[in-house]
C-alpha cells in the first residue's frame, strides 16, 4: 500500500487523514470545501482538537499529506462524510452514495473501500455495494475490497484514541474485511476485530444508543427529583455505589452527530420494535423545554430580563455546536415571548460558526438576571464564582452541568438539584 485517499475533512476525516500521514503514509484528503482544502495544504485546520494542529503541520511540510477538491487515484478509500438526518428523522444517506460515485472513475481493482462514516444497518449492503456493483464491479469475487469501520473516537481525544481505541472492522466479504483491518493495524494499536458489515455498523449504533438511554435514565431522574425535592446528584452518587450500577449525570439534553442521532438510525429500520430507544429520545429531547421553563419560573417578575448563557458546544471543552442543545436552548431564549436579552459566551465556538452573538465573559454577565451555565468548560471550572456577584444584576446562577463553583455571593441551582428555585425578587 503506497496511497490513502480519504474523502471527508471533517472532525473525523482530517484526524484520520493526519494519523496516517504521521505513520509515513501519502494520504490525500478530499473535500468539496476549497477553504478547507486551503487550510489544510497550509499546515493549518478549521477544526478545534488538541493534538491535532502540530500532526497537520509536520505532516504537510513532510509532503505526506496534502488536499485537493478532486479525487485521486489510491490504493484505500476512506469515505468519512456526514450522515445528517432529514425532518422525519430517518438518515440521509446522500453523503455516503456521493462520494462512492465520486471515486469510481479513478477506481482500480484491488483497491480497498472502507466507509468510517456512521451509517443506518444495512447501508453498506444496500447503498454502496448497488453503486459499486452498477459499474461493474463484482465485489462477490472481491474485485473492489469494500467494508465499514465505524469511528469511536470522542471529541477532545480524537488523537489518542484513533491509536489506541478498539476497532470493529465488517466487511462486505470476509476477505473485504481483513483487508480493511490490515489497513489499520498499520496505526492501530488498539484490538481489531472482523465481522460482517451489518454486525459493524449495528454495533456502533448500539455503542451511542445505550449511551443516549443511560442519559435519559438520569435526566428523568432530575424530573423526577425536582417534583419530589430530591437532590438527583446525590441519588446518582449513592446508586453508584453499587457494584453494577452505572448511572451517568442530567444535563441540558444531549448533543453532537453521534448519540442524538445514532439511535434514529435504528429505529427507522425497526419501529415497532424500539419503543425503549424511541422514548430515551424524546426524554433528551424535552431537556431543553425543560431548562427553558426553569428560566421562565426564574424571571417571571423580571421585564425584558437578561440571560448569560455560558457554553455553546455540546459537550466540554470543543467547538463542535453540531446538535447542541445549548443552541437549542439559547435560541428559544432569543425568540421566547418574554423579550430575553440574551448575550452568550464560548471560548472554544468563533463567531464564524454561529449566527449567535459571541460576548466575553465580562459583557455576558454585565448587568444580568440570570447565568446560564450549559457547557462544563474547563474555564467554567475553574473560573472565579465572585465574578457572578461582581457583575450581574442579580447574582442567580442555573447550572445544567453540575460544574460551576458555588459562592456565598450568589444563589445557584443544579439541573437535578432545583431545591428552592423561586421567581426572582
Amino acid at each position: 500500500m503506497t496511497k490513502i485517499c480519504v474523502i471527508g475533512l471533517g472532525y473525523i476525516g482530517l484526524p484520520t487523514s493526519a494519523v496516517f500521514a504521521k505513520a509515513g503514509y501519502d494520504v490525500v484528503g478530499i473535500d468539496v470545501n476549497k477553504k478547507v482544502v486551503d487550510t489544510l495544504n497550509e499546515g493549518k485546520i478549521h477544526i478545534e482538537e488538541p493534538g491535532l494542529p502540530e500532526v497537520v503541520k509536520e505532516a504537510v511540510e513532510s509532503g505526506k499529506l496534502t488536499a485537493s477538491t478532486e479525487v485521486q487515484k489510491a490504493d484505500v478509500f476512506i469515505i468519512a462524510v456526514p450522515t445528517p438526518v432529514h425532518e422525519d428523522k430517518t438518515a440521509n444517506t446522500d453523503y455516503v452514495a456521493k462520494a462512492t460515485e465520486t471515486i469510481l472513475p479513478v477506481l482500480e481493482k484491488g483497491n480497498t473501500i472502507i466507509v468510517e462514516s456512521t451509517i443506518p444497518p444495512r447501508t453498506i449492503d444496500d447503498v454502496v455495494a448497488p453503486v459499486l456493483r452498477n459499474a461493474g464491479w463484482n465485489l462477490e469475487d472481491n474485485d473492489l475490497y469494500v467494508s465499514h469501520c465505524p469511528e469511536r473516537v470522542i471529541p477532545g481525544k480524537i488523537m489518542e484514541e484513533l491509536i489506541h481505541n478498539t476497532r470493529v472492522v465488517g466487511g462486505l466479504t470476509p476477505e473485504g474485511a481483513k483487508k480493511a483491518a490490515d489497513v489499520y493495524r498499520l496505526v492501530v494499536q488498539g484490538d481489531i476485530h472482523e465481522t460482517t458489515a451489518v454486525t459493524a455498523e449495528m454495533s456502533k449504533l448500539m455503542e451511542n444508543t445505550f449511551r443516549d438511554v443511560n442519559i435519559a435514565l438520569a435526566n428523568e431522574l432530575a424530573k423526577v427529583s425536582d417534583k419530589l425535592d430530591v437532590n438527583a446528584h446525590e441519588v446518582i452518587n449513592f446508586a453508584n455505589m453499587h457494584p453494577r450500577v452505572n448511572i451517568l449525570q442530567p444535563g441540558p439534553g444531549v448533543g453532537g452527530h453521534c448519540i442524538a442521532v445514532d439511535p434514529y438510525f435504528i429505529i427507522e429500520k425497526a419501529q415497532e420494535e424500539t419503543p425503549l430507544m424511541q422514548t430515551s429520545r424524546q426524554i433528551n429531547d424535552s431537556m431543553p423545554s425543560f431548562v427553558v421553563e426553569k428560566i421562565e419560573t426564574l424571571t417571571e417578575n423580571v421585564q425584558n430580563p437578561k440571560i448569560a448563557v455560558f457554553g455553546l458546544s455540546y459537550k466540554a471543552n470543543v467547538d463542535d455546536v453540531r446538535e447542541s442543545p445549548a443552541v437549542t436552548i439559547t435560541r428559544s431564549l432569543q425568540s421566547h415571548k418574554k423579550g430575553f436579552n440574551v448575550a452568550a459566551h464560548d471560548p472554544f465556538v468563533k463567531q464564524d460558526m454561529t449566527d449567535i452573538p459571541l460576548h466575553s465573559v465580562e459583557e455576558a454577565l454585565q448587568d444580568a438576571d440570570v447565568a446560564l451555565v450549559l457547557a462544563d468548560h474547563r474555564q467554567f471550572k475553574e473560573m472565579d464564582a465572585s465574578l457572578f456577584a461582581q457583575y450581574m444584576k442579580t447574582p442567580v446562577v442555573l447550572d445544567t452541568r453540575n460544574c460551576v463553583p458555588d459562592h456565598q455571593d450568589m444563589t445557584l441551582y443544579q439541573i437535578g438539584h432545583l431545591t428552592g428555585l423561586k421567581p426572582i425578587d
